[in-house]
């Protein structure tokens, strides 16, 4: 294997390394989207009304989405998270006098993962948002495909290592440029839902909202699995092609 050759599947595998672990983290961590919202520090019947809302298992799209206004909220692929005084009640815990702000999360089951997106958020009797429903399911299915393909283009990439060949390097960097499509795609989809939730519910007042740092992992990690893709894939054919001539001049 020329020089040449080896660095760039040096080079590849490290970038396909970096960008898993972006991937991974950007999946595991809740910070896709953060609003920043003045901190409320009374604990009046309506907000502790609003935090049992989101905390309950019936919670709507509109419910959540209030909460998450308001209490400086943060939303993951799976998790929601909000800022809250600790000094209101949360599962019958006792109340104290600390102003202190705490982070709640709830996690979000796979039923509420395929739930239905409705034209009117909160009011199920407006019919379904075929476009904000599949864009919320892909947006969330598509980061596990993209970290599945990697995990099987890293195990052909160990296999061309054992193998001391660069030829099963081709299939590594499909496998990775379709990861970067996936990875794309998804990255993609999680805007658009953002903008179209944010058209039917406008921010309150003093509310804004913005991309996270485990979306901006998500962003960076494309582009790398498209170069190591490319790498892989120019450095087997390159060979390949070279190595084709090398034994045709022989033969002559």
């Amino acid at each position: 294997m020329d020089n040449r050759f080896a660095t760039a599947f040096v080079i590849a595998c490290v970038l396909s390394l970096i960008s898993t672990i972006y991937m991974a983290a950007s999946i595991g961590t809740d910070f896709w989207y953060e609003y920043r919202s003045p901190v409320l520090e009374n604990s009046s019947d309506l907000n502790k009304s609003l935090w049992s809302d989101f905390a309950s298992d019936e919670a709507d799209e509109k419910t959540y989405s209030d909460a998450l206004f308001r209490y400086n909220g943060t939303m993951g692929l799976w998790r929601r998270c909000i800022s809250i005084p600790q000094n209101v009640y949360w599962n019958n815990q006792e109340r104290t006098e600390s102003f202190d702000v705490v982070t709640r999360c709830m996690s979000l089951t796979l039923t509420e993962q395929f739930m239905a997106k409705y034209v009117d958020p909160g009011n199920h009797n407006s019919g379904i948002d075929l476009l904000r429903t599949y864009l919320w399911r892909c947006q969330f299915l598509l980061p596990f495909v993209s970290l599945g393909l990697m995990c099987f283009g890293a195990l052909i990439g160990l296999c061309a290592c054992i193998c001391r060949s660069l030829y099963p390097a081709i299939a590594t960097g499909i496998l990775h440029l379709l990861a970067g499509l996936c990875t794309l795609g998804s990255v993609s989809c999680y805007v658009a839902g953002i903008e179209l939730l944010h058209q039917k519910l406008k921010l309150p007042e003093n509310v804004s909202g913005e991309f996270g740092w485990s979306f901006c992992l998500a962003c960076v990690s494309a582009p790398l699995q498209f170069m190591a893709s490319a790498l892989f894939i120019w450095a087997a054919h390159t060979n390949q092609k070279e190595y084709t001539l090398m034994k045709a001049y022989r033969v002559a």
